[in-house]
């Protein structure tokens, strides 16, 4: 058994947004040095995307699922018994390893459930160390593979999770710069609409399982209401005219 008080580690590692080649080498340096990979699901018989995404690189024997309330924003005693419960478990490995590691999709920075985990480790083990490796995040991998440019020059980028409902993205729509929408599937309605009344959807674009089977990536003026992919992101570029360096 390992000394927590000099030894254990926790590292959140960003594993990009499901496709395997856009995992760093230093992410997989971190999964392969782990002792165990924790990976989050809301379901023990679950395989997440992080899982698929981490068994690429490491030993299926090696992965550990561990149920997170991924989803739940309704019912917040169950949201923070089902981080207690998964926060337990972790720190119950990592007094009998010597390093976790945990695989969240994108960054472990950026809106991730290793947010949370951290938080309670701190508690639980408040001596162990916990370290984050940078992920490849779904605006950069769909804009890549969209042609969308994010930013120019001096325009501002602004990050919105739909979870916070359509009027904080329509704000946004109506000021400068790029705006990014995470999981706006359940409310791809809404998004449509506020993306028409700031005359913001003609140069959107969106896109979904991003470099998985099933990949789909079309223009927002395309959005006819129906319900999208919970992990859906939008990207709905500044207004631009046109010249090179215009944003300077």
């Amino acid at each position: 058994m390992p000394d927590v008080m000099s030894s254990s580690r926790l590292v959140g590692v960003g594993v990009g947004p499901g496709d395997p080649e856009l995992v760093t080498v230093k992410g997989v340096n971190a999964l392969r040095a782990a002792d165990v990979v924790v990976v989050p699901v809301m379901d023990t018989g679950e395989v997440g995307r992080a899982e698929a995404t981490v068994v690429h690189y490491v030993p299926q024997e090696k992965i550990l699922r561990v149920v997170f309330a991924l989803n739940e924003r309704s019912d917040r005693s169950r949201r923070e018994a089902a981080w207690d419960a998964a926060g337990e478990r972790v720190a119950e490995l990592l007094r009998t390893h010597g390093s976790v590691a945990f695989a969240t999709i994108g960054d472990p920075n950026v809106y991730s459930t290793f947010t949370y985990l951290a938080h309670t480790i701190g508690e639980l083990v408040p001596d162990v160390v916990v370290e984050t490796v940078p992920g490849i995040t779904a605006m950069q991998d769909l804009a890549a593979r969209s042609g969308a440019v994010l930013t120019e020059g001096t325009e501002p980028l602004t990050l919105v999770p739909v979870t916070a409902g359509a009027a904080v993205l329509k704000d946004a729509l109506a000021g400068p710069g790029t705006v990014v929408a995470y999981k706006f599937g359940r409310q791809a309605a809404e998004v449509a609409e506020a993306l028409r009344e700031t005359g913001r959807i003609e140069d959107a674009v969106w896109g979904s399982a991003l470099g998985l089977d099933g990949e789909s990536i079309r223009p927002a003026a395309e959005l006819d209401g129906a319900a999208l992919p919970y992990l859906s992101t939008l990207i709905a570029p500044a207004r631009r005219d046109g010249s090179r360096g215009g944003k300077l």
